[in-house]
């Protein structure tokens, strides 16, 4: 199944905060809607999210067609419905250019979009399985972080995407998937499309991915980003920067697997990108909590950047 799609009329999502629990699939008539499933999380993922703004930049078109006022407004609520993704708004701004043309247009750069970006995950899968094997050898045992899979990215997925080719060419020597906390998008995401694979995996706890590192248990860590700046800092799911840190005291590779439209040469270093913070309520209900969405691994501690296009070897000096 696509996390998302465009299905007569409306934006179907399969509803990511019911998972494993339930495979439930939603059905968006209106911005509003929309929104609110991005701000739940009940679709998230960079890659799903530039789909997600193209689709709801769609929804408007149709919606408020007549009403320039009312689309404008609705545009700017779809682009910063979250801030720190970068492929959100840009997915978004792209089909919004499309409304001189009307909803029909709208709608099919929505979907071109949409598919750019399927074709983009096979792409990563095929490079970054090339890149494990290049620097890990065969078999190697791969720690990833967050979710990764198909339901960030459409289908197939970023970094998951590459272990799932690992795992088809036979060359996958084992899997650890970090709890990811709070939400526990590795352990409740990534173990459930893993297990719909066939791959044997474990889940870890979070602060103990360095630990299994220092140990020898982990060939490499592989995760996907939610914008990587123009020197090459990576911002991804809290607790990306700890694992950096563990892969560069374990003397691993730590490789990073994201499309060409999370690639943000406009802002030029982790320090310029707005972390979102997702309040107290995810974390405790007695007292105040810092719980930001996100945190920027510097670039040097970023082996190997694997995109759609390209793999840009940061240990190399290279740059995005």
């Amino acid at each position: 199944m696509r996390t998302i799609d465009w299905v007569d009329g409306a934006v179907e999502i399969i509803d990511q905060t019911v998972l494993p629990g339930e495979l439930r699939v939603l059905r968006l008539h209106t911005v509003g809607e929309l929104v609110a499933a991005i701000q739940s999380l009940a679709v998230r993922g960079a890659p799903a999210l530039g789909v997600a703004g193209a689709f709801g930049v769609a929804l408007a078109a149709r919606v408020h067609g007549d009403d320039p006022l009312a689309l404008d407004t609705a545009v700017r609520k779809i682009e910063t419905a979250r801030p720190t993704a970068v492929n959100l708004a840009r997915g978004a701004q792209r089909a919004a250019k499309l409304l001189p043309f009307g909803p029909e247009a709208v709608l099919a750069e929505a979907c071109a979009i949409r598919d750019e970006e399927i074709a983009a995950s096979r792409s990563m899968a095929y490079r970054g399985a090339d890149l494990v094997v290049e620097l890990r050898g065969d078999r190697p045992r791969l720690l990833t972080h967050c979710n990764t899979g198909g339901l960030c990215a459409v289908t197939v997925g970023t970094a998951l995407g590459v272990i799932g080719e690992l795992h088809r060419r036979g060359t996958l020597g084992g899997v650890i998937a970090s709890e990811t906390r709070p939400l526990l998008q590795g352990a409740r995401l990534t173990s459930w499309e893993l297990t719909q694979w066939g791959v044997e995996h474990r889940v870890a706890v979070d602060s103990a991915g360095p630990f299994l590192m220092a140990r020898g248990e982990v060939d490499a860590v592989i995760l996907g980003a939610d914008r990587i700046c123009a020197n090459g800092d990576v911002i991804n799911k809290i607790g990306t920067y700890a694992h950096a840190l563990g892969a560069r005291r374990a003397g691993i590779p730590f490789v990073v697997v994201a499309p060409e439209s999370t690639v943000d040469v406009a802002t030029p270093t982790g320090a310029h990108v707005e972390i979102e913070d997702r309040g107290a309520t995810e974390v405790t209900a007695w007292s105040d909590a810092a719980n930001p969405a996100f945190d920027v691994t510097p670039h040097d501690l970023v082996t190997a950047i694997v995109t759609d296009r390209r793999v840009i070897r940061l240990d190399r000096g290279q740059r995005p």
